[in-house]
């Protein structure tokens, strides 16, 4: 006897939540995400499809696969895994989850995903991210970024939480830790108060570090290549 599993048809896509690192792609005109576990050699987008990370033809999520994307069904959980040494760079996901699922009891696998928001944690230094910096490491292809406040961000590359919103598309909300969503309803390019502040102190951030940089080479004995 074969067992079938009882089938859902819910009114509105379930939400789930996970973790992720953000990413740059290399020419900087693309933003997405790259799982923690299972699949995370494959970054996806904002809106996407799950395939197996096998390299086989059947669809996700197969029930004699792992193949698909995993969620949990509590936020807490989801937090839960940020403390963890190897995923302290993460952020947190808000997702809807799209297409054919299978539910278990702490969470879903499923075949399609929108990202909705994406909370970003603090600085390393422990002061609220106003961008995401290059993480020193990443895929073929695309850059890994990471929290950033605007006196660590100095040269390396990075983005604004607004910009990063933007490259997403698909009305992906990213905020800072505790912070309020981005103004203007769905639309990432809506900025209220603290998001130009935030753009703001990256903007003064960049320009003091190359300040900083023209007076030394300004200097006596400076180098001059």
């Amino acid at each position: 006897m074969r067992w079938r599993l009882p089938e859902e048809r819910p009114a509105e896509p379930p939400t789930g939540f996970k973790i992720a690192h953000p990413m740059l792609s290399q020419d900087g005109s693309r933003a997405g995400f790259t799982g923690v576990s299972l699949g995370g050699a494959l970054p996806y987008g904002v809106l996407d499809e799950a395939h197996c990370v096998y390299g086989l033809r059947h669809r996700a999520p197969h029930r004699r696969c792992d193949c698909g994307f995993h969620c949990v069904h509590d936020r807490t959980a989801a937090e839960a895994m940020l403390c963890t040494a190897e995923h302290r760079t993460a952020v947190l996901l808000e997702v809807a989850v799209l297409g054919a699922y299978i539910r278990f009891e702490l969470g879903f696998r499923y075949a399609r995903q929108r990202v909705r928001t994406a909370t970003v944690g603090p600085c390393s230094c422990g002061s609220v991210a106003v961008a995401l910096a290059d993480a020193g490491w990443g895929r073929p292809g695309w850059r890994a970024l990471a929290a950033s406040c605007a006196g660590c961000v100095r040269g390396r590359p990075s983005v604004s939480l607004a910009t990063f919103a933007r490259l997403g598309g698909e009305g992906l909300r990213v905020r800072a830790g505790g912070g309020a969503a981005p103004s203007g309803g769905d639309l990432p390019e809506g900025l209220g108060v603290s998001e130009l502040t935030a753009e703001a102190a990256l903007l003064q951030a960049r320009l003091d570090w190359f300040q900083t940089q023209l007076a030394r080479l300004g200097q006596p004995g400076a180098d001059q290549g």
